[in-house]
């Protein structure tokens, strides 16, 4: 079982129950999934950019990534219809429990110049998106190998049913929001 899933279990649970009063261990706020999304704008002009980033998303999530294409073109970005424009990765289960333990302890701590995630970037459902500018953050990430600085999205879902369950889910499990 993977460590943070096991907290979530054995203390992130109780600590929800006696805060919010749930009455049913099924009501307190579970993760369902992550995903990862780098959107490669750049790629249109160069190709190898877009099998970098594969390659790179697929190191650090541990799961092959689909490419994302355009949905319509867009004359004053050079974009035409079914051109790839990014890839992304939706983890569930145990691969997300892992990527965010690995994401919360290892990679978060990285960052230049961290004073804290942003508390507002939740969208009013419980769900969290984290904006990265670099992905040389990730462990797994060779620096000599890396060619072009590439950033991410990352979005935790969640089943809280507000900002405040999703806050408190997020802060029990380890995430640092800035004070």
């Amino acid at each position: 079982m993977p460590r943070l899933k096991e907290k979530y279990i054995k203390k992130v649970i109780p600590e929800m129950m006696n805060k919010f009063k749930y009455k049913s261990v099924m009501a307190v706020p579970r993760l369902k999934k992550v995903i990862i999304n780098m959107g490669l704008g750049s790629a249109i002009k160069d190709s190898k950019i877009m099998d970098e980033a594969v390659k790179e998303l697929a190191i650090i999530s541990g799961q092959k990534p689909i490419i994302t294409r355009a949905k319509k073109s867009i004359s004053n970005f050079g974009v035409r219809k079914g051109m790839p424009v990014g890839c992304k990765v939706t983890l569930r289960n145990d691969r997300m429990y892992e990527f965010l333990d690995k994401f919360i302890n290892v990679a978060i701590a990285r960052i230049r110049d961290f004073r804290g995630t942003p508390s507002d970037s939740f969208d009013g459902r419980g769900n969290y998106t984290i904006g990265i500018k670099e992905q040389l953050i990730f462990p797994e990430i060779d620096f000599d190998q890396v060619a072009n600085t590439l950033g991410m999205n990352i979005t935790i879902v969640t089943s809280a049913l507000n900002d405040e369950e999703g806050k408190a889910l997020l802060e029990l499990m380890g995430t640092p929001f800035k004070k």
